[in-house]
């Protein structure tokens, strides 16, 4: 996999929402697939889950705008939410088929699950975007983050917190699911970190990225290696890091120990302006979204040119090779550089941020 060279400015304008069919479900559409096409498309989009805040706030909402503007207003999105059940998931993609939608944008929750419905899409003539994970079976383009970098950040956090202490530090992994096809290279990227510079004391996988599941994984490391040992804590995502930091202090933790996150949630960024979360791994997801949108709808208007500018990488999946993909850099937010990040992104505004509970935090670090 090639690394993009260079970053791309996030951007999140208004998020002004546009006529969008939604299902359990799927809202109808009576549109036919087609190679090429006008501006009447119906874009098809599943998302995972909605205990990763992004996809409702963002992801979603500005997949439709940008849909709508590519299409003067023409094209719609048809939107479901499997709500961590692939089962549902699998229902949905099939819905969608059945109702002809032009092209499928696709988080999957299990990759090799997806495969058959990639195949029965492309069987119906609709072309599949795997978005945001790596999807099995026969894809037509990938969006998302570079994955191995997002491990690698949140572990170079780590090693930098602890300094000269690292190498004699115990600390506890606590990774997300093994069915999501990023897991892989979350973990990979981290452990090429965190290998032989600290002791890896305990390690977790997280079923279904489940905040539930990682905090009473967490009471388990808290007994085996002892609340006042664990010297760091690496969380693959903020609600991952969210259940860590609560069983800290249910343990009695008077000071958390530094905890890694991803996905840049507001509660994440009001953690770590508060001192309880030290990092999260911002992936600029509204950038994400806008190019994801802009490939589906090239996609299906047969604009070669321009989605093949979009997709200068390529990725293998253990059914495809050379899948046409764009890689979206990240970036290390910690509580000196929100301004710079999701701030000046326009992802959260200081007001958003700084509550009056964190209203004398951000008053130290100069949120105002």
């Amino acid at each position: 996999m090639r690394r993009l060279a260079t970053a791309l400015t996030a951007s999140a304008s208004a998020l002004a929402l546009t006529a969008c069919g939604v299902i359990d479900g799927v809202g109808g559409s009576g549109s036919s697939a087609s190679p090429k096409k006008g501006d009447d498309i119906t874009v098809g989009l599943l998302l995972p889950d909605k205990d990763t805040a992004r996809f409702e706030a963002f992801d979603h909402p500005v997949i439709k705008k940008e849909v709508a503007a590519l299409t003067h207003g023409k094209g719609k999105v048809v939107y479901a939410n499997a709500e961590a059940s692939q089962g549902k998931q699998s229902r949905q993609f099939q819905q969608m088929v059945d109702q002809k939608v032009d092209v499928i944008l696709v988080d999957a929750l299990d990759a090799k699950a997806i495969a058959p419905d990639v195949r029965k899409a492309k069987d119906a003539g609709i072309p599949v975007i795997a978005y945001d994970r790596l999807a099995q079976g026969p894809i037509a383009a990938y969006v998302s983050h570079d994955n191995e970098l997002v491990g690698e950040l949140q572990a170079r956090a780590i090693i930098e917190a602890l300094g000269s202490k690292a190498a004699s530090s115990k600390i506890v992994m606590m990774n997300g699911d093994p069915e999501d096809t990023n897991y892989a290279k979350f973990k990979e990227g981290a452990l090429s970190e965190l290998e032989n510079k600290v002791r890896i004391a305990k390690e977790y996988d997280t079923a279904g990225w489940s905040p539930k599941v990682a905090k009473a994984n967490m009471k388990k490391a808290i007994q085996a290696v002892g609340l006042d040992n664990i010297a760091a804590v690496y969380a693959a995502n903020d609600g991952l890091a969210g259940a860590v930091i609560e069983a800290l202090k249910d343990a009695g933790a008077t000071k958390i120990p530094p905890v890694t996150g991803q996905d840049a949630n507001l509660d994440a960024v009001q953690r770590i302006v508060s001192g309880e979360q030290y990092m999260t791994a911002y992936k600029p997801f509204p950038e994400e979204a806008t190019r994801a949108a802009e490939m589906a709808v090239y996609k299906v208007q047969g604009r070669d040119i321009q989605f093949d500018a979009l997709t200068r990488d390529t990725v293998d999946s253990p059914t495809e090779k050379r899948i046409p993909t764009m890689l979206v850099p990240v970036v290390a937010l910690t509580k000196d550089n929100i301004k710079d990040t999701v701030i000046a992104d326009g992802i959260y505004s200081v007001k958003d941020i700084c509550t009056p509970k964190y209203a004398t935090a951000c008053a130290t670090l100069g949120l105002k």
